[in-house]
């Protein structure tokens, strides 16, 4: 087994709500990330799953430290970033770096491409000479599979998918060791979605890279994760391999998830059990008592509202596929995708 390279344990951000206008006084917080505990190996791909608002984003920018923690380590490679400033953290944050979810408004539209890929070397000016930098940059555009003679062109001149390949090249120029990917292709064509992703895993094998790979397409999550992690209401609720969590979903929350994706095949279609969810998100500033899924569970129980469930393989399902981590106190198996003939 590959080594641990980026830990992440009790990861908390909670933002202050306020009330007040000379004198403003705490009221509550909103917990976007309350407790997630990540793993990532070298050379492999974390997917991170779940409906939109449950803090996915926020806990991308908090692994590249475009934000703080409230509560929570982030060690990467033995050293707490959380705890670093100034030059230390600039150092790590070569090493991991980060492709935005729209590829037109993480550009700066006054910047040409050249600019905007060769910026990280201004930053950090001992990754390429001075004299270095304009053809490296173009080298980078030909990695990422855009025309180096476009250097000069500005983003409004490419397309969708272009432009997130820009975002890649910028990704790459310092050569780190993490990518953290926010929704790279939620905004792309499906067409053009099957060329970014195809692309992030030639990149990974040729540079060696691990992702942390951010989205609510579970199917594309499939394609290119070799673990992954089902997120809700900022925690954890499910992760195992790809093949475990796909296969043999224990949660009833990835359950759910999966009988909503599409299914090409109308025969696998047919026999697919589709699992409605009642009621909406609990908000995170106000969320329910012990498991936060109960409130949209059929499952639910005294229990459910009195413990919070651990992450934790279930005793019952141990030694199986389908025993892998789950937070819930009545995790069992339920193929939910008809097996592929």
């Amino acid at each position: 087994m590959a080594e641990a390279i980026l830990e992440v344990r009790g990861l908390h951000k909670h933002y202050p709500l306020t009330r007040g206008v000379l004198f403003r006084k705490e009221v509550g917080s909103v917990r976007a990330v309350d407790g997630v505990d990540l793993t990532l190996r070298r050379g492999e791909t974390l997917g991170v799953v779940g409906e939109s608002g449950c803090g996915k984003s926020t806990a991308a920018r908090l692994l590249v430290s475009l934000e703080r923690p409230t509560a929570g380590s982030i060690t990467y490679r033995g050293e707490d970033v959380t705890r670093l400033s100034g030059r230390a953290l600039k150092a790590v944050r070569r090493n991991i770096q980060m492709v935005f979810q729209d590829p037109y408004t993480s550009l700066n539209p006054r910047m040409t491409v050249g600019d905007i890929v060769g910026e990280p070397f201004d930053i950090h000016p001992e990754a390429a000479p001075k004299g270095e930098r304009r053809r490296r940059v173009r080298e980078l555009l030909d990695v990422v599979g855009l025309n180096p003679e476009h250097i000069n062109r500005y983003p409004h001149q490419f397309s969708g998918g272009q432009r997130q390949r820009i975002g890649i090249a910028r990704g790459l120029a310092l050569r780190p060791e993490i990518i953290v990917a926010d929704e790279p292709v939620s905004a792309l064509d499906v067409s053009v979605q099957a060329q970014v992703i195809n692309l992030m895993a030639r990149l990974q094998r040729e540079f060696g890279l691990s992702y942390v790979f951010i989205a609510h397409d579970l199917s594309i999550v499939r394609h290119i994760s070799d673990r992954v992690a089902v997120m809700y209401l900022g925690r954890i609720v499910e992760s195992g391999r790809d093949s475990e969590i796909y296969d043999h979903p224990t949660h009833p929350y990835t359950q759910a998830l999966l009988s909503a994706v599409p299914v090409p095949d109308p025969r696998a279609r047919a026999r697919r059990e589709r699992i409605i969810l009642t009621g909406d998100v609990p908000s995170p500033a106000a969320v329910p008592s012990g498991c936060r899924f109960r409130t949209r569970c059929w499952k639910a129980r005294d229990v459910c509202a009195e413990e919070v469930p651990l992450l934790a393989v279930p005793q019952r399902l141990r030694g199986g596929l389908a025993g892998h981590e789950s937070a819930c106190h009545f995790a069992e198996e339920k193929r939910v995708v008809a097996p592929t003939p």
